[in-house]
């Protein structure tokens, strides 16, 4: 392929050929946010925001064009352990002693509080090397800590220069109290404002006061000061969600949430979660890996108006026929001002102090504004599915049990040779799931661990830690698609090889757990906590136990992780409602030995073998189909009711996936699917 010339005078005249509205600079700094954005699963999707009518030729050339300037961009990240690490600490201290600072607050997130992050945002992975989903930095003058969950204490003890930084536990020694300790009297502890919720702020103000410092509020984040490579932000094109997937107009949306701040004495609500945004206006876009968001803010206001703050570059052609009349946008930039003019006219506002980014907060202080603290008003809404969005929660689940069964048969002829590594496993499941329909990526980074790797509850394959697949350990593959009717997300345990008796004991635990939550009752009103001690009771009664949550809210084309609801040790008072998604997925991990968990998605509704009951009763459809491994099971641990639920249940996967398997695959789930009571 001829190289193509990236110099204003060729730029130019493609210009001109695409039709492009712009300069060099603009198509050079569009291109940039294109390659900024996660690859899509339609690779072309990109030209509908450069040239959506144009020639072949053309079209080809572009392709070559942001071949090129990604080539002149991008270079692979350093390996753990690379001496960078080291010059980027001290360039970070460097530039805090330049602003008179003792030290400076960093956490993996960006100005929406995202699960998954931009490029422009994984400023956490760029200073420490660590990659898992949740984590904190404070550095200061003389020392540094990161702060991880339990699920990333392996992790990070591998990717982090331990002895730069001291590992600790975010929950059980949280920043705010290694603060206590370690920032000196008169220390000033910096913060970025878009980093953190108010909430945050308020707990690491105290902390910091109680020794005598001070938390200061930065206008910009000193990490993006000395990232002199940083990439810009994403462009991804953001495109109408129909009613077919959505089950209702976002009009009907917005007038029951007006109605509600109406009812609640509220004039206007700051949006700064994008899958609210996303679900409010019925669109999608593609700013994040494995979430179909478009980055924005909005501002919600009390006659169901909304004013959309976003990058106009991102908006597909006729988008603004389907946002209607009552939706306005504006630039980002926008959102300061817009904020300042509702404290002006002596507005309340509604803002979440769990998900809003503080600046919010500060801005609405400093305009005077009325603030009202409270969720997110989408929040709940969203994640009661209406009967649309579970009936294609139901497809997808099917189409997602197919490739899965495809893959599991595939594995169990394959796995036994010890040829397959994690990373191929991986690549193999992704590649069944891309030949279904509707598919538009994952929903995660699939974890797929073999033997000890498994133990690391959030494992990701590298170059350095890949494994092959061998006889005598178990393998855990926990993974998810994104279907424009759906989100799912399942984890299979299976045995490679022959397992032994300590593995099937601690797997049919697990496995009693994990029935115990999909055939539990409960009355309306129940919370998620209530059930928790269900999957871990007869890990307990072993001595045994996990550290992470039975289960998390999953959204609808949207969030693999979505709140409010979720079945944890953690307090929640959110009770689970009809039409609400979550995972059961109870596990146990021995550290440097192995890993298992079962799961798979449930949806709440009401329970229709109780209706008679004295007060309203729910239970839990399953909607995963995909075999749980028999070869793990002790039978002789399960109870007859457990046995019948779990004959039941493969023989439902059998009868729905069956007829959707070739031959060879159809043959494989019928042997892993044959009862265990008979």
């Amino acid at each position: 392929m001829d190289r193509i010339e990236t110099d204003d005078s060729a730029l130019a005249e493609l210009i001109r050929e695409a039709r492009f509205d712009g300069t060099p600079a603009d198509l050079r700094d569009m291109i940039a946010g294109i390659n900024a954005a996660p690859a899509a699963a339609d690779a072309d999707a990109w030209l509908s925001l450069v040239a959506p009518e144009a020639p072949v030729d053309v079209a080809d050339r572009l392709r070559r064009l942001r071949s090129a300037l990604a080539e002149a961009a991008g270079s692979p990240g350093p390996a753990p352990g690379d001496p960078v690490f080291a010059e980027r600490l001290a360039a970070l201290r460097g530039e805090l002693l330049r602003r008179d600072l003792t030290g400076f607050v960093l956490p993996r997130a960006d100005a929406y509080q995202s699960e998954f992050l931009p490029a422009r945002a994984e400023r956490l992975a760029w200073l420490t090397g660590f990659t898992g989903s949740a984590g904190v930095a404070v550095v200061l003058t003389e020392t540094a800590a990161i702060f991880v969950d339990g699920r990333y204490t392996l992790q990070a003890a591998a990717q982090v220069d331990t002895g730069a930084f001291v590992c600790k536990h975010l929950i059980e020694e949280p920043p705010t109290d290694w603060i206590r300790t370690a920032l000196p009297a008169g220390g000033r502890l910096g913060y970025d404002p878009w980093l953190h919720t108010v909430n945050w702020v308020e707990r690491m103000r105290r902390a910091a006061e109680e020794v005598g410092g001070e938390l200061v509020a930065l206008d910009d984040n000193p990490v993006d000061a000395i990232w002199h490579d940083q990439p810009p932000l994403p462009l991804a094109p953001v495109v109408p969600h129909g009613l077919d997937y959505a089950g209702r107009p976002s009009h009907e949306k917005r007038a029951a949430l007006a109605e509600a701040m109406v009812r609640d004495g509220v004039d206007a609500a700051v949006l700064t979660a994008p899958e609210s945004i996303a679900w409010l206006l019925n669109i999608r876009g593609g700013d994040v890996p494995n979430t179909p968001l478009p980055l924005a803010f909005a501002i919600l206001e009390s006659d169901g108006c909304v004013t959309l703050f976003i990058d106009r570059r991102k908006l597909t052609r006729g988008l603004d026929v389907h946002l209607g009349n009552q939706v306005s946008i504006a630039p980002p930039e926008e959102l300061g001002p817009a904020i300042d003019r509702l404290g002006h006219e002596g507005r309340t506002v509604q803002a979440d102090p769990a998900g809003a980014a503080a600046w919010v907060f500060e801005r609405l202080h400093r305009a005077s504004a009325t603030i009202r603290r409270e969720p997110d008003p989408c929040s709940l809404p969203k994640a009661r599915k209406n009967e649309v969005e579970l009936e294609g929660a139901r497809a997808a689940h099917v189409r997602d049990g197919a490739a899965m069964c495809r893959f599991l048969a595939w594995l169990a002829a394959e796995a036994p040779s010890g040829r397959i590594s994690e990373a191929e496993a991986a690549d193999r499941l992704v590649a069944f799931r891309a030949e279904g329909a509707l598919y538009r990526g994952s929903s995660f980074e699939a974890i797929s661990a073999a033997g000890p790797n498994a133990a690391v509850v959030h494992y990701r394959a590298s170059a350095e830690t890949n494994r092959r697949l061998e006889p005598g350990t178990p393998y855990l593959i926990d993974s998810g698609a994104q279907y424009l009717d759906g989100t799912t997300d399942i984890t299979r345990t299976v045995a490679v090889g022959e397992a032994g008796a300590e593995i099937r004991d601690a797997f049919t635990r697990v496995l009693k757990g994990h029935i115990a939550v999909a055939t539990a009752r409960f009355p309306a009103g129940t919370t998620g906590p209530q059930l928790d001690t269900l999957a871990r009771q007869y890990l307990w009664q072993a001595g045994l136990d996990f550290d992470h949550g039975t289960g998390h809210g999953v959204g609808s084309y949207l969030g693999v992780h979505e709140g409010p609801q979720r079945i944890s040790k953690m307090p929640n008072n959110v009770a689970l409602e009809p039409g609400m998604i979550l995972s059961n997925e109870p596990g146990y991990y021995k550290t440097d030995a192995y890993g298992i968990r079962i799961e798979n998605l449930i949806a709440v509704g009401p329970c229709r073998s109780l209706a008679h009951a004295e007060r309203p009763m729910l239970d839990f459809e399953v909607l995963t189909l995909a075999p749980i491994d028999r070869a793990l099971i002790a039978p002789g641990l399960m109870s007859p009711a457990e046995l019948a639920w779990l004959d039941a249940y493969h023989a439902r996967v059998r009868a729905t996936l069956g007829p959707l398997l070739d031959h060879g695959a159809a043959a494989w789930l019928e042997r892993a699917t044959a009862p265990l009571a008979a």
